[in-house]
């Protein structure tokens, strides 16, 4: 399938009047109040680890691939305003830092209301892990973080990390699809797990897809017909990517735990290089005005020529495609 892609953010070209920001990328996009926002994981000049922050469109702008302004400190439009600090959580997400948010709204049965949470991947001593799970809450003003992760590896096919969170709320339940295993390890399997209030008693971990399946993200979403789920397949060997690495998209009556109730996946990016990406993964899928016309913001990659350091460079881009036909599918 054909589409539209945008370049959104690229080291190379620069982040605006924000001049203490490496990388911009792993976004979670939602509409809050008339503005739609971008929340977004990076390194920044002057911090160790990695870190949360923000972007957005004007308020009341349509959902776009273009416009969109990473805010900054409100005394200080060249640095980078931060989601929340470090000081409560620093024991299991500041040396490895924050990684691939995911924004959720959902019930709390505990408060008896509705909650805003950023769920993400923290790590406690290396910035490739291992990983646990955590969240920022909105609290009506800001955003709060938590002292403690509250989803942990427990299996053994997880290989004691857990990362790449997506989440959404329904029928009473926090539903998180799930990365587990190490990149390093070519070893990754998508796992599922739900709780009532998206922190306690989660139900016990299961396999959604198997290693052999190089699943990385899967984002999931309610649509007028049901629900739809955005994924990638990547490629961590050596060598050119598989025909089957990108970007997919498939739907289902309900948000099922079992992939087998999912339809078949349509393809909807490859794996090509174009120049300022390639690989795509860590998809965030939205619908603007038209309910036809998918947004799906994704992570790209491309080798940087710098001597020393790492070898590549992270952007973000936005692919803009007709939703797929679910005649056949």
């Amino acid at each position: 399938m054909s589409g539209k892609e945008t370049k959104i953010f690229d080291p190379a070209d620069g982040f605006g009047p924000i001049t203490d920001l490496f990388i911009a990328t792993d976004a979670t996009v939602a509409r809050r109040a008339n503005t739609w926002w971008m929340y977004l994981a990076g390194k920044l000049k002057d911090k160790d680890g990695i870190h949360l922050f923000s972007a957005s469109l004007p308020e009341g702008a349509p959902l776009a691939a273009a416009g969109w302004t990473i805010t900054p400190e409100p005394d200080d439009c060249g640095k980078v305003a931060l989601l929340a600090g470090n000081e409560i959580s620093m024991a299991w997400d500041l040396k490895g830092g924050r990684h691939c948010p995911a924004y959720v709204k959902g019930w709390d049965p505990h408060r008896n209301a509705w909650v805003e949470r950023i769920y993400y991947a923290g790590g406690a001593e290396h910035v490739w892990g291992p990983y646990t799970i955590g969240y920022l809450e909105w609290d009506g003003s800001r955003w709060v973080e938590k002292p403690e992760p509250v989803f942990t590896a427990n299996q053994d096919w997880e290989h004691g990390s857990v990362y790449e969170p997506n989440l959404i709320y329904h029928d009473g339940r926090w539903k998180m699809w799930y990365v587990s295993g190490s990149n390093q390890e070519d070893y990754i399997v998508q796992g599922y797990a739900e709780s009532a209030d998206g922190r306690t008693n989660w139900t016990k971990h299961q396999i959604f897809a198997v290693a052999e399946e190089k699943m990385f993200d899967f984002f999931v979403t309610k649509s007028n017909e049901g629900f739809e789920a955005v994924f990638s397949r990547v490629w961590l060997g050596k060598g050119a990517a598989p025909a089957n690495s990108g970007l997919w998209w498939c739907h289902s009556k309900i948000p099922s735990s079992k992939i087998s109730d999912w339809s078949k996946p349509v393809q909807i990016m490859t794996a090509e290089d174009r120049g300022w990406h390639s690989g795509p993964w860590k998809p965030s899928l939205q619908y603007g005005t038209d309910p036809n016309r998918m947004f799906v913001f994704f992570d790209g990659i491309y080798p940087t020529q710098r001597s020393g350091g790492f070898p590549f460079v992270f952007t973000l881009g936005c692919l803009e495609i007709e939703r797929p036909s679910r005649d056949g599918v």
